[in-house]
Formats: structure tokens, C-alpha cells, sequence
């Protein structure tokens, strides 16, 4: 688990189950994201709860002696919020609720909206996150009406309840659509400006969160972005002209991708995904250094599938090498199995990572600026590449082509001259 600061860290527990289509090691990785997002987040997991199951309870999500474990070390221990590592159904929101009346009741999704809450800095951003989370409130609007009691039929509880429910309902529909509106009206400038930059190849850094996207980005292009090490520090799309050797293109730092990412979030962060969709090139940024880099390479890739940006060319480049220590096994040791994390970098190099990606993928370090030079290069020759493809005869390639053309005109102008 991660050492952190405990002040002013909300105590928290998170929850997550064993089932057929998911093992204990499986479960045991997600549960360790779900701790960095809830660190992210300004929580300090403090307990964690498992459960084996073939399949979710409909009802309360985990099984009822599980719940009622869960609910004493609740109140034993003054636990603030209780966070699922799944998405629950309003339903199972609702009575896991009602057994568990002294903390805050989240699950993945809600953690995740919480977090790009925090992170949204313009009001673009701002807009969307607002557009998402008005999409996961209105299905659960009814268990958050803890001020009319509980929801029930009968004498004296016909009309004033539902009537305010149904009333909050229209409420965020109505939200729901004019945020759609306005974030229409800003797609369509920022569709114009991005028709506006001209004749420049576009390349898109993509990778999972936490990867060094933004990193690698100031190192290439000598910019400012923000960096910290949380999840999700990158939400608005950020644009820089770059120029290597004569050769300008545009790079754009995107936000990360994670697992188990909310549909909501894909529907209103569109725009922001509309920078990959209309990339030339995408730089596919890896941390080689966390354990799990191989399930990270799978996320993103099925995401860039569900956004149809899967058919452009990409360059993969594993970050972090500085970082990357494999596990060693004594020469005595005759138990112990090898597996990947047993790899040297080298060992990595030689498998099926040096053909992934449209070339031989690149190894460096965006914070040692290690292996630096390779990918400047690289970036170069694949960028000029799709520039003499769309603008053969560009001045950005080829200055001299523009100084023969003029002084071609230049002496046609004499020879008229002395004639």
C-alpha cells in the first residue's frame, strides 16, 4: 500500500470482489489504482475489503455478512467514505445506504468524476465534467432524497415526494441539455480553430494516466505544462508548435486513459478526444516502469478502438526507464519461476515490444532526457515523412525550392528588361 501524509486525508475504505472474470491478483492491481485515485482524491485508504463471488449481489453488491462486516469497521473505526472499486447500480447505492448510514457511499465512477471536478481549470473543462456528472446523478436522484425519508407507498406518503423527485428530474435533464448545448457551441469553435492551424502535421501524445505524457511534452517542445505525480493532473488538451531541424509540426498532451474509464466521461470529453481522432501520428507514452504496463498498452489501445482512432500511425515509447528495476532470482534458488517482471530492459527489448507500434518502439527517459536524441529523430523522419506525402512541395522541407523559383523570376524580369 502507499505511504502518505495522514493529515487533513479523508479515512477511507474501499471494496472490491474476486469473480470468475476477474482473479485475486487482478483484483489485489485494481484495488491499488483504486488507492492512488482516492490519494488523488484526498483520501487515506485505511482498509481494504474482498469477497469471493461468482457474480456481484444485485442487492448490496458484496454478500450480507460481508456488508455487515463492513458496516462495524465503519463504525468502529470513524470511516468518512466507503468506495467500490465497480460502478454500482442506483439500486445497490441506495440500500448499501440505507445499512450503512455514517459514511459517504462512491463507487469507481463517482471517484473518477470527483477528481476531473477537481482538476478542471477552464470553463470548458469545467463544462464537461459538469455534463458528466449531471449524467451519472440523474438515475440516482431518488436515494440522495434523504430529507422525505425513505421513498414508500401507502396513507400520508402519495404525491409531495415524487412530485419534488420528479421536479429535481426535470431540473437536470434541463442541465443536461443546455450543458450539451454549449458544449456543442464550443466543439464547433474549437473545430474551426483546429481547421485554423494549417499546414502542419498534427502528433498526439496517448498513454494511460500517470505515464509522463505531460513530461515529455515540455522536454520536447520546451514548454510549461503542468506535471505532478496523481492521476489525472492533464484535462484540458494543450497545443504546442515544435520545431525539429527545419521541420515545424504540432504536438497536443491529451488526457490519460485508465481502466474501467466512465462512458460518461468519454461522451462529454469528446472534443478533447477529437485532438487523437485528427492526429497524423500518435506518440503511445508507456510506463515501463509499473508492474501492470502490459494491462495499461491493452487499455488504451481498446479506447482508442471506442473513439475510432485505432488506424494512425504510432510510435511507442516506454517511458521511465530510469525507474524500471526487474526482480532478480538467487542462482540458488531453484523454485522460483521466471515471469516479465523478472525482464532486464534488454530482455524486453528482444521480445515482442521491439516490433510493437508501426516501427521498432523507443526506450528513454522524458525527466533524464535519456535515449533523447533516438526519439527527436525518429519523430523527424516519421513527421517529414507525412509532410512530403501531403505537401511535396512545402517551404518548411525544401527552402531552397522557394529561393530557385524567385530567382528564376528574377532573371525572366531582366531578360523582358534588356529586350
Amino acid at each position: 500500500m502507499l505511504e502518505k501524509e495522514v493529515i487533513n486525508f479523508e479515512k477511507t475504505a474501499i471494496v472490491g470482489i474476486v469473480t470468475q472474470n476477474q482473479s485475486e491478483e487482478k483484483l489485489n492491481e485494481y484495488l491499488d489504482e483504486l488507492e492512488f485515485l482516492t490519494f488523488t482524491a484526498g483520501g487515506q485508504v485505511v482498509k481494504r475489503f474482498s469477497q469471493k463471488m461468482e457474480r456481484p449481489n444485485p442487492k448490496t453488491f458484496v454478500g450480507t455478512g460481508k456488508i455487515e462486516e463492513i458496516h462495524q469497521y465503519v463504525k468502529e473505526n470513524e470511516i468518512s467514505t466507503l468506495i467500490f472499486d465497480d460502478e454500482l447500480t442506483p439500486s445497490q447505492q441506495k440500500n448499501i445506504s440505507k445499512v450503512i448510514e455514517e459514511c459517504k457511499i462512491l463507487d469507481r465512477t463517482h471517484l473518477i468524476l470527483d477528481i476531473f471536478a477537481q482538476r478542471a481549470e477552464t470553463s470548458y473543462a469545467r463544462t464537461q465534467v459538469e455534463l458528466a456528472q449531471c449524467q451519472y446523478l440523474l438515475p440516482r436522484l431518488s436515494g440522495m432524497w434523504t430529507h422525505l425519508e425513505r421513498q414508500k407507498g401507502g396513507i400520508g406518503m402519495r404525491g409531495p415526494g415524487e412530485t419534488e423527485i420528479e421536479t429535481d428530474r426535470r431540473i437536470v435533464r434541463d442541465r443536461i441539455a443546455l450543458l450539451k448545448d454549449k458544449i456543442k457551441a464550443i466543439d464547433k469553435q474549437m473545430g474551426t480553430q483546429r481547421g485554423n492551424r494549417g499546414a502542419m502535421v498534427r502528433v498526439a501524445l496517448v498513454g494511460y494516466t500517470n505515464v509522463g505524457k505531460s513530461t515529455l511534452m515540455n522536454a520536447i517542445g520546451k514548454s510549461d505544462v503542468f506535471v505532478e505525480n496523481k492521476l489525472f493532473a492533464t484535462l484540458d488538451t494543450t497545443v504546442r508548435k515544435v520545431v525539429i531541424k527545419n521541420l515545424p509540426f504540432l504536438l497536443s498532451d491529451t488526457v490519460g486513459f485508465i481502466r474501467k474509464l466512465p462512458t460518461q466521461l468519454v461522451d462529454s470529453f469528446k472534443s478533447t478526444l477529437d485532438e487523437v481522432r485528427e492526429a497524423d501520428l500518435l506518440l503511445h507514452v508507456v510506463d515501463i516502469s509499473h508492474p501492470e504496463f502490459e494491462d495499461h498498452i491493452a487499455s488504451v489501445n481498446q479506447t482508442l478502438m471506442d473513439i475510432k482512432a485505432n488506424d494512425k500511425p504510432v510510435i511507442m515509447v516506454f517511458n521511465k526507464i530510469d525507474a524500471y528495476k526487474h526482480l532478480t532470482i538467487d542462482d540458488d534458488d531453484l523454485m522460483t519461476e521466471k515471469t516479465p517482471r523478472h525482464n532486464t530492459l534488454e530482455e524486453w527489448k528482444s521480445t515482442w515490444m521491439s516490433r510493437v507500434g508501426d516501427e521498432n518502439a523507443l526506450f528513454i527517459s522524458a525527466t533524464n532526457k535519456e535515449n533523447f536524441e533516438e526519439l527527436r529523430e525518429r519523430l523527424y523522419e516519421t513527421v517529414r515523412q507525412i509532410h512530403i506525402t501531403r505537401f511535396p512541395y512545402n517551404k518548411f522541407l525544401y527552402p531552397d525550392y522557394k529561393d530557385a523559383i524567385e530567382k528564376e523570376d528574377k532573371e525572366d524580369q531582366e531578360e523582358e528588361t534588356i529586350e
